[in-house]
């Protein structure tokens, strides 16, 4: 009887092995799957975010709506919850002091800009809300590509979430190239803001600061260091352009 129940034990075990053979590989092949489509999206969108910086017009414009689209479809195929993209009230108030911290530091910057002469700003709230408003956009959108379609990706592609971090923001400051005050400074912000996302999981407070610490390098950087914050081609034709416009100005009517 005890070696026909020993005999029953081991054929269940052997029965569960064989059915859980075919069921692992699968998992297995579906997860290299995944990968392969994660390493894709991210190569391809990354790619023509790239070319779009880098690229004249009028073909700027063509691959600009090529990225977006892109993007878009990219985001929407790979859907898994506001939750996991940070869209979300959680953790919000958790991590407001990033905000407030922000604030702390523009507020010190400004100050310090004023008294070395290099604060320069619209000269109304109006014309400030105007001038910034489409900054505002552009930077929460940066934040969502650099949490949501970068650093989620790359989270699942590498092995250890340090590493996944450190090219995160890696490749948030090589958009910023060649910009010397920017490609470091988003350096810096890249590495805080993954961070940060990973430890609260919340978008909106990493976005109001990055337009916060954006518009104050706008205003307190000299347009003439910073290149009025151009990366890409923008940074590197940007005297040239203002030179030729300088002289159209210039030239008697």
């Amino acid at each position: 009887m005890a070696v026909s129940c020993s005999a029953g034990n081991l054929w269940g075990v052997w029965m569960r092995v064989e059915s859980a053979g075919p069921i692992a590989a699968e998992m297995d092949q579906s997860h290299e799957v995944r990968r392969g489509r994660d390493l894709l999206e991210l190569c391809v969108g990354y790619g023509l975010i790239l070319m779009v910086l880098w690229t004249p017009r009028p073909w700027r414009r063509y691959l600009y709506v090529a990225a977006v689209v892109w993007i878009v479809a990219v985001m929407w195929r790979s859907f898994h919850g506001w939750r996991e993209m940070g869209v979300r009230v959680s953790g919000f108030w958790r991590s407001l002091w990033v905000v407030g911290g922000a604030a702390v530091g523009v507020a010190i910057a400004v100050v310090v800009a004023g008294r070395m002469g290099t604060l320069h700003h619209p000269p109304s709230a109006a014309r400030f809300f105007g001038a910034f408003l489409g900054y505002g956009v552009w930077a929460f959108f940066q934040q969502f590509l650099l949490q949501d379609f970068v650093l989620l990706r790359l989270l699942r592609l590498l092995p250890r979430r340090a590493v996944a971090v450190v090219v995160a923001a890696g490749m948030f400051a090589l958009a910023h190239l060649p910009n010397p005050i920017l490609t470091p400074l988003t350096l810096a912000w890249g590495l805080g803001a993954c961070v940060l996302f990973l430890r609260y999981r919340n978008l909106y407070t990493l976005a109001v600061a990055h337009i916060l610490l954006g518009i104050c390098v706008a205003i307190t950087v000299p347009a003439a260091s910073v290149h009025n914050m151009r990366v890409g081609l923008g940074y590197v034709t940007y005297h040239a352009h203002h030179r030729f416009y300088d002289r159209q100005l210039s030239q008697p009517e």
